[in-house]
């Protein structure tokens, strides 16, 4: 990045339509961000499968061992300045300070490049030592080949919080949806050039792992490209104001931009709060009382400011970043427990490096489908916090009360269903994606992380819309605990079951911990009948013919001669289908959840409205209860 371009004014989607309505833009934008994270994830999520078919299951658990420990590191140095950038950004520009906003930029860096620089040289100096304390010398080539994507990353966030600073949300979700599609073309492709030319598994993993590097360099190339673009729209504006032409539309858009950044800094608390940074609101309060300079300077008969120094600016941004950071590290830290554990207990029982590899590749083979069911409730979470603090804010207690239980039923609700549906069809779903009913019993008890999990992301959100944000990091750390523990006792009896059982144990837990603050924040009640008996009937309707179909239809495609991963693939794709159907028949039947229950919550009773008037169409006439 030239010096020259980091001196000129962005003028960052200014049009005329958005001024004097920020809020319209901050929720375009908003919705934006959402489907490129969903769209990332989603996409991030489906790559392990490939990685499994190709490579088998000891790269496959090479790479699950090394991923989770980059992402630990990355989050930890970048994830709380994004956030921290676009809340200073937005400040500077509502005083029309577009200068110093771009200042922020390059102060931010400069102590990310630092950062990621220091990171960078431990990770990969490291590596052999961290293979040592992971207890598989095979991990040290993907941890050196993932530690290349540091020096990317962190740059990567600053553009990033920057464009979010002037609400323009574009770069940011074309930058996700590229990073991620060059990660997984990337993976794939040295997938099958390192297998055709018959490389060991370590330098496999190592090719899928640097997927992250390519990755991270195409969505730099992506916010540069947008940089360059503004830099350069910006000086035609300058240039045309000063021949006199456009002035005045000059002026209004720079009003539209100090509007949109204006809904931007009044926004910026809450996505750090979003981003699992319980403390950073009174963190961003103390860094700005402390790095205020008292120093002012005589400009004729005005006192102006002095603006801040880089130093400054850097204890600024970097108080109001860590706490953010610090929250941000939790969920990692619970998947890197494996990771620290697994492998040598594995190679104890195993007694060899390899097979250790193998059996962590297999326990790691239910966890995408797990991902999945919990990132479609995290979306359904995401309109929990404003509702929830909405309510509060109103002193509506019944209101807020009603919400909660509304969304721990629903998150209840779908969380069950989707564990028990893994679990029924675990050997069908097990030989569809990797080839193999093998450790289908290990994804058949993992399924139920799927259910606790849900719970977590569910109850996370409306304590957070309750004010209760502290109570999701500090139950998450519980978890943390008990599943290093349950690991360490449950493993050597029962291998990677045990290690799925004590995951398991865990999620429950921080599910636990967070119902019970739930229950003090807002008054919840969770009533007997609707989560246990409706479903119960649900998953036990759905069990019955999920078991039957398979008893039925496993001998008689067999007869036909039909391959083995065809028939198992057609038997898993009717069981997702007819189990979500029988369950939620069954659920609406039962009264587990009604549908004046739903009209109140708009946006399920909009999509699920002509569903629920062919099954109750008297019940759908009348109207919500009290």
């Amino acid at each position: 990045m030239k010096e020259t371009d980091a001196g000129d004014h962005v003028p960052l989607e200014r049009p005329q339509g958005n001024v004097g309505k920020p809020g319209g833009k901050l929720l375009k934008g908003a919705a934006i961000l959402g489907a490129a994270a969903v769209l990332s994830k989603l996409l991030g999520t489906l790559q392990k499968i490939p990685l499994q078919n190709v490579a088998g299951d000891t790269a496959f658990g090479i790479y699950n061992a090394v991923y989770p420990l980059y992402i630990l590191i990355l989050f930890a140095a970048t994830a709380g300045f994004p956030v921290a950038v676009s809340k200073f950004v937005a400040e500077q520009a509502i005083q029309g300070e577009h200068e110093e906003a771009k200042r922020i930029v390059r102060v931010s860096s400069a102590l990310l490049l630092g950062t990621g620089l220091v990171l960078f040289l431990l990770l990969y100096g490291g590596a052999g030592e961290i293979a040592h304390w992971i207890g598989i010398s095979k991990t040290e080539s993907a941890i050196r080949s993932v530690s290349f994507a540091l020096l990317l990353s962190p740059v990567l966030a600053v553009l990033r919080g920057y464009f979010q600073g002037y609400q323009n949300m574009v770069p940011t979700a074309v930058s996700q949806v590229i990073e991620q599609l060059i990660r997984v073309m990337t993976m794939v492709a040295l997938l099958l050039y390192m297998v055709a030319l018959a490389y060991e598994e370590e330098w496999i993993a190592a090719g899928a792992t640097f997927g992250s590097v390519t990755g991270a360099a195409a969505g730099l190339l992506v916010m540069y490209l947008y940089w360059r673009k503004a830099m350069r729209s910006e000086r035609d504006e300058q240039m045309g104001a000063g021949l006199g032409l456009g002035v005045g539309a000059g002026a209004g858009a720079r009003a539209g931009a100090s509007a949109s950044a204006s809904a931007s800094a009044r926004a910026g608390a809450s996505a750090g709060a979003r981003a699992g940074a319980s403390a950073s609101a009174s963190a961003s309060a103390d860094a700005d009382a402390g790095a205020r300079t008292s120093a002012s300077q005589q400009t004729g008969n005005s006192l102006v400011a002095a603006p801040l120094t880089s130093w400054q600016w850097m204890k600024r941004i970097t108080a109001y970043a860590i706490p953010v950071c610090l929250g941000a590290i939790v969920v990692p830290l619970l998947t890197l427990v494996d990771t620290f554990t697994m492998p040598r207990l594995l190679e104890a029982a195993q007694g060899s490096e390899g097979e250790a590899m193998r059996q962590f590749g297999l326990y790691n083979r239910g966890l995408p489908l797990i991902q999945l069911v919990v990132m479609i409730a995290s979306s359904m979470s995401a309109v929990l916090v404003p509702a929830m603090a909405e309510a509060k804010a109103k002193g509506e207690v019944e209101v807020m009360r009603f919400r909660a239980e509304m969304a721990v039923r629903l998150s209840w609700l779908i969380g069950l269903g989707a564990s028990f549906g893994l679990a029924f069809a675990a050997v069908p779903i097990n030989v569809m994606l990797y080839k193999s009913d093998e450790a289908s019993w290990t994804m058949a008890v993992l399924a139920f992380t799927a259910l606790f999990s849900t719970l977590n992301a569910v109850t996370a959100s409306v304590l957070q819309g309750a004010g209760a944000i502290h109570t999701p990091a500090k139950a998450l750390l519980v978890a943390i605990v008990l599943k290093a523990l349950g690991n360490v006792v449950l493993m050597p009896r029962w291998g990677i079951d045990g290690a799925a059982l004590s995951a398991v144990i865990a999620y429950a837990a921080a599910a636990g911990l967070n119902l019970v603050q739930l229950r003090r924040s807002t008054g919840a009640r969770f009533a007997l009948r609707p989560y246990a008996v409706s479903p119960a009937l649900g998953v036990g309707l759905m069990g019955g013919c999920l078991a039957a179909l398979q008893l039925l239809a496993m001998p008689a495609v067999a007869a036909w001669h039909v391959p083995e991963r065809l028939c198992a693939s057609a038997i898993a794709l009717v069981c997702v289908v007819g189990g979500a159907a029988v369950y939620g028949l069954a659920l609406l039947r039962s009264g587990g959840i009604s549908p004046a229950e739903l009209r109140l919550m708009p946006e399920l009773d909009r999509r699920l409205a002509p569903v629920l008037a062919k099954l109750w169409p008297a019940k759908t006439a009348a109207g919500p209860r009290e």
